[in-house]
């Protein structure tokens, strides 16, 4: 089976898929893909390359979606099929260019933590009885990565370019899935993707906000499982 590689959204690592990692594995190969060690996009999309299979199955949320496209743009040829969550093709808007100069003031001042709890994570979950324990998550997974990733990965993102030519350039099996209340990516631009993309199939995830593969596992689970058939 073609092996599947997975892109984490900013400040987050394998646990962000744990649930699908652990659905997919006893049938395929499996892969997590850091995209923390550089500065632009297309330096973190040449990393992935240069150390993922020949051919793959292709899925990243949010961040992880935006270097996915990337890769999209500079090895179409490679992927199998191409998951796209809780994401955004476009260039960096002026004021999130703005904020993101801020936020990175301020976790070179030490405060990472901070900037996590009030600014970040109260966007990323809808509310729902896991809500708490899936933000603690979160802060552990950005407190184990690090300020120095915090910002090379804000630089990435606020120097990305459009990549809306290239979603309407691809042919293979494309899912594109988000959260029915994500305020980050929201379902509006989601269906605009989906209506962007040939052949590509939009999921909605009910009760779960910028962090599907966590807050819906299952159902997360279950859309990733079927887009996955076709690659």
């Amino acid at each position: 089976m073609t092996p599947l590689v997975l892109l984490p959204g900013m400040m987050c690592d394998a646990r962000l898929f744990a649930p699908q990692i652990s659905a997919v594995s006893g049938h395929r190969a499996v892969h997590h893909a850091p995209i923390s060690g550089h500065e632009s996009t297309a330096e973190l999309a040449a990393a992935v390359l240069a150390h993922a299979p020949p051919r793959f199955a292709l899925a990243g949320l949010s961040m992880g979606g935006i270097v996915a496209m990337e890769i999209a743009h500079l090895a179409p040829d490679r992927i199998a099929g191409l998951a796209l969550l809780d994401t955004n093709p476009c260039a960096e808007a002026q004021e999130v260019r703005t904020l993101r100069g801020r936020q990175m003031a301020k976790v070179r001042a030490g405060h990472l933590a901070d900037v996590m709890r009030d600014e970040l994570k109260p966007r990323y979950v809808t509310e729902s009885p896991r809500r708490a324990a899936i933000l603690a998550l979160c802060m552990d997974m950005a407190l184990d990565l690090g300020p120095d990733v915090f910002c090379r990965q804000s630089i990435a993102l606020r120097d990305r370019p459009d990549r809306q030519e290239t979603l309407a350039a691809l042919d293979m099996p494309t899912l594109i899935l988000c959260g029915r209340h994500d305020r980050l990516c929201p379902v509006s631009r989601h269906e605009w993707m989906n209506d962007l993309m040939p052949g590509s199939r939009l999921e909605i995830v009910e009760g779960a906000g910028h962090l599907p593969t966590l807050e819906a596992p299952d159902v997360t689970t279950r859309a990733m499982m079927r887009w996955l058939e076709d690659t």
